[in-house]
């Protein structure tokens, strides 16, 4: 395990260059969370009221925006909201694909004006290095209102069964991130990818890059579709900063109750990760 990892959120967030990231680790340092809740529910009704009610126990909020049956400016005006109520960020898993051109519509544009409210994206890279450079050149355009307030998490690897999200792959996930840093804030991953190396990058002293990890279940180990779960001490004993926890929050007799035992849990993990237990 990498030394940045058994930093506390507090030290990390004292000395990271980015802006969100350091605002991040301010809100799980202060909440003490590292509780991330997949929100996948299908109207803006559900939504908010999700975020109301788990929203003192969470850092962050993602969201699959487009399987809302009725998502509006109600939405949006909710989200931003409620974020601001409860200090949390919001993260829409839009997971982009595509050329250069079209994300950088997608992500500021469209009916979904996801720049407008997300402060947190991700990607895959399989259209190669143009996807990553095409959104940080967004989040860096002069005429971009939102500036430091926003980036992006590069889809390094799945929880999925035969996920072919490996190997070369996931390396050259680790050189985009290290070329664009400035915008690119970390990996949804299985695992730290801070010994990641290849022939065209390396890895610099002050690296430290986030880790979300999906498919965290206290109750199941997986699904009939594939999906495979691990524990929230699992995930972060290898690596991972913030735990994304979907249906064993939200599809919970208690979602309230649940989401705080998945906080209470999360929380002792990082403890025990960082020493100070």
């Amino acid at each position: 395990m990498s030394s940045t990892s058994r930093s506390t959120y507090g030290a990390r967030a004292q000395k990271h260059p980015n802006a969100l990231v350091r605002r991040l680790f301010e809100i799980a340092e202060a909440k003490k969370t590292n509780v991330t809740v997949s929100a996948d529910v299908t109207t803006t009704k559900e939504l908010l009221d999700l975020a109301d009610r788990l929203g003192p126990h969470i850092a962050v909020i993602k969201t699959h925006i487009d399987i809302l049956s009725d998502f509006s400016e109600a939405t949006i005006a909710g989200l931003k909201t409620l974020a601001e109520k409860h200090n949390f960020l919001i993260f829409e898993d839009r997971k982009f694909i595509d050329i250069g051109n079209t994300v950088q519509k997608q992500y500021h544009g469209g009916v979904l004006r996801i720049s407008e409210w997300a402060h947190i994206i991700n990607c895959s890279i399989l259209p190669g290095e143009g996807i990553v450079e095409a959104l940080a050149q967004t989040a860096s355009a002069p005429d971009f209102p939102y500036g430091p307030e926003r980036g992006l998490l590069i889809l390094a690897e799945m929880t999925s069964k035969g996920s072919l999200a490996t190997g070369e792959y996931t390396t050259r996930s680790v050189d985009y991130a290290r070329k664009y840093k400035n915008f690119v804030m970390g990996f949804v991953s299985t695992r730290s990818l801070t010994d990641v190396r290849s022939e065209n990058s390396s890895r610099s002293e002050d690296e430290d890059f986030v880790v979300f990890t999906t498919g965290v279940n206290l109750s199941s180990k997986g699904d009939k579709l594939g999906q495979q779960y691990q524990t929230p001490q699992s995930a972060i004993a290898r690596g991972a900063d913030f735990i994304i926890a979907g249906r064993g929050i939200y599809a919970a007799p208690d979602p309230v109750e649940a989401a705080k035992r998945y906080q209470q849990e999360g929380w002792e993990a990082y403890l025990a990760r960082v020493g100070a237990q």
